[in-house]
């Protein structure tokens, strides 16, 4: 059996072994050299950063084919982490995430096999891992829920500041008038929501209209084209339409999950931890209205993946409702309530699963701060309660 016949059944198996795998939400798994990670979700939500990796093993060939491009989008790896860490806060449910960790160099994988590895077998196999673990989160979202989205997450480098939504429209047709644009509905990668949304917009209203992807991010303060603020790029502005993955594992082709290309500028979004937390979390709201006006209706996020009810806890009114900041904390959490509360009461940190890591009664209004610098990181709950009223919050503990 000669090599390159050797590695396509090794690429065959690992293949059935990813389709018939059980993934668990929420737990991370790595293709066969760890080139590719893939963190199970269960919610209707797909994102990839093919682009963001930095390995360069010395067994993996330099990609040298015409046309390659080599630059790495910076910073896209590390805000994909955040985008998963702001979904789960927000939602209490994972998105399904895979990353690309090789460097653009050595393997691209938002192209087709032969440019994306450019021969090599072990970058041949690392790009079918990517693909495959798309495929398992697209099979698994079109089982339970009946549809839903894929968001393929880059970093562009051009002047203006703004992301670019990539549907597989080129710029030329996003210039058409909105009836115009609607007769493209065949080339666009949220062919299914067209066909499929809950108010019946077409095409032209989805993609830059006052309810679209682009417009809720105007609305969180991130300027996005196309929008109905800013309908198409004027002119010669550089703009990316989507590449091979928003085709492949968009609903262009078939069918009935959705696929958009985020194409992200630097300033105030990748450039600095705190500016990629911020954009990561108004991401969660664009997603939450999108899922909402389009998808599922009302409050499906909340409800579906149901934090509060997970835990069995209702506010039940304002006596100890309270805030807490700053959320992500790194050393002090501090409490601040808004009316006097003339109870005694327990005060209860815990994580996910419930293990409890600080607990303390309260007679009085005496605590102002607690130190949770010895926590590591991650997601945790804080619960204030007596006999008669209980209130939750939730917060996020980073090392800076």
């Amino acid at each position: 059996m000669n090599n390159k016949l050797l590695f396509s059944v090794l690429i065959f198996l690992f293949s059935f072994q990813i389709y018939s795998q059980t993934f668990t939400p929420g737990e991370t798994y790595f293709g066969e050299n760890e080139y590719i990670e893939f963190k199970a979700g269960n919610i209707p939500i797909i994102i990839s950063a093919p682009h963001g990796g930095g390995l360069e093993p010395l067994d993996i060939p330099d990609r040298d084919c015409t046309g390659c491009v080599y630059v790495r989008d910076s910073r896209t790896q590390e805000l994909i982490r955040q985008l998963s860490d702001a979904i789960f806060v927000e939602f209490g449910c994972y998105p399904y995430i895979i990353i690309n960790r090789l460097h653009r160099r050595k393997l691209d994988a938002n192209r087709d096999i032969g440019d994306a590895a450019d021969g090599d077998p072990m970058a041949e196999q690392a790009w079918g891992e990517f693909h495959d673990f798309i495929q398992t989160a697209k099979d698994s979202i079109t089982q339970k829920f009946g549809k839903g989205i894929y968001l393929d997450l880059h970093g562009h480098g051009h002047d203006i500041q703004r992301l670019e939504l990539g549907y597989r429209i080129s710029k030329a047709k996003l210039q058409m008038t909105n009836s115009e644009l609607d007769g493209f509905v065949n080339d666009a990668s949220i062919r299914n929501l067209e066909n499929d949304n809950l108010n019946n917009l077409p095409l032209s209203q989805l993609i830059r209209g006052e309810n679209s992807f682009g417009e809720f991010f105007q609305s969180e303060n991130f300027p996005a084209v196309p929008s109905q603020t800013d309908p198409f790029p004027i002119g010669s502005e550089p703009y990316f339409s989507g590449g091979y993955n928003t085709e492949r594992h968009g609903s262009k082709l078939g069918g009935v999950i959705d696929g958009i290309q985020v194409e992200c500028n630097w300033d105030n979004v990748r450039d600095t931890e705190s500016n990629r937390e911020v954009f990561a979390t108004a991401t969660t709201q664009v997603l939450k209205k999108y899922f909402e006006k389009h998808y599922f209706g009302i409050d499906f996020l909340n409800q579906e993946c149901g934090l509060v009810s997970n835990y069995n806890i209702v506010e039940k009114n304002d006596l100890l409702s309270f805030q807490i900041s700053p959320n992500p904390v790194k050393d002090q959490l501090a409490l601040s309530w808004k009316i006097p509360i003339p109870f005694s009461f327990s005060i209860s940190i815990f994580n996910k699963l419930g293990q409890v890591y600080y607990h303390n009664n309260v007679r009085e209004l005496d605590l102002d701060f607690i130190n949770i610098s010895h926590l590591p990181n991650g997601l945790y709950f804080i619960k204030l309660e007596n006999e008669n009223f209980v209130s939750l919050k939730k917060f996020i503990k980073l090392d800076f």
